[in-house]
């Protein structure tokens, strides 16, 4: 009976050949149901597996038994130029989670989640990428509103260079989360799956008040921030890509060369600023809603004169 109802789902797995889209849809609802991932996260997954299938199988119909670990082989290394070591273990993950569904399907042997090698990306090799204290002052003050957008967008790089945000944390903020007489900010949920309470500062909420008083058009819209112009679809919410060019063009305006480009500049230097001050890391990781401390570790070494004073000295010799 099992087998009769998998035909009657997906008709051509007894065949084990299928059309892309009945493929994916297939390991998208897996993914979902099995492991309740983000869409975002899920849709980066889907990516990389489209790229996958129609480089090694081409087009449809798909036949999985022609699936080798050579093949697997032959993609990664054909991505490999391209990508940086973050977005190569991200490749990594993709095609292991897609081979586990294929397992577990009866599609494919764990031979090609095997094949799929480790990729190396030290999590604490780098130094924080964020503005210095002269460069975030300079971005703050330049940030006028005459422009088209200017309050909205004055009001949003604030947010995120206050209280460091996730871009799509604030293109998902709604007017129904601010307590004014608190001075609070709700956040529903986050990355960690918890939702958040943040302090207004008083200049943020100033800039936001400006926004929603003089510049937000009229519309039913619960969220804060909304798309102003006809070819935005005036009055509909805005995404976190609005959120990355309203900080790309402010960084810009200010004549800014900034470590990363986008939005989570800003994050990485109110994490900084934080460790610089004295704020713990477990207190980091609360206020900017980091799953493990080993995320907000980075930031231990943001005082390098600190780390100067306690480095061990060169041994010296004599002759």
């Amino acid at each position: 009976m099992a087998s009769s109802s998998a035909r009657k789902e997906h008709p051509m797995m007894a065949q084990n050949t299928w059309t892309l889209h009945a493929l994916i849809e297939a390991y998208e609802q897996d993914q979902q149901r099995t492991r309740g991932l983000r869409t975002r996260t899920l849709r980066g997954y889907v990516y990389i597996v489209r790229q996958f299938v129609r480089t090694i199988l081409g087009t449809d119909p798909i036949d999985l038994t022609r699936l080798t670990p050579s093949g697997v082989v032959q993609f990664i290394a054909s991505v490999q130029q391209r990508f940086c070591p973050a977005s190569m273990k991200t490749v990594a993950t993709s095609l292991r989670s897609f081979f586990r569904f294929l397992q577990l399907k009866d599609l494919c042997s764990a031979r090609l989640a095997a094949a799929v090698p480790t990729v190396a990306c030290p999590r604490l090799a780098t130094l924080p990428r964020g503005l210095s204290d002269e460069q975030h002052e300079r971005l703050v003050t330049s940030l006028g509103v005459e422009r088209p957008c200017g309050r909205r967008d004055r009001a949003m790089v604030l947010c995120l260079a206050t209280l460091g945000l996730r871009p799509g944390e604030l293109a998902q903020l709604s007017l129904d989360d601010i307590d004014w007489r608190a001075g609070t900010v709700q956040l529903r949920t986050r990355k960690t799956g918890r939702g958040a309470l943040l302090p207004l500062p008083g200049e943020v909420g100033r800039s936001l008040v400006e926004y929603l008083r003089k510049e937000r058009p009229a519309t039913r819209e619960r969220r804060v921030f909304v798309r102003h112009t006809p070819t935005e679809r005036r009055g509909e919410a805005i995404t976190s890509s609005i959120v990355t060019g309203a900080v790309i063009r402010a960084l810009r305006r200010a004549g800014i060369d900034a470590p990363i480009s986008g939005a989570y500049v800003l994050r990485h230097t109110v994490a900084s600023r934080m460790v610089r001050r004295g704020t713990s890391l477990k207190e980091v990781a609360d206020f900017l809603g980091h799953r493990s401390l080993e995320t907000t570790a980075i930031y231990a070494k943001v005082d390098l004169p600190a780390l100067r004073g306690v480095a061990l000295p060169w041994p010296q010799t004599t002759p």
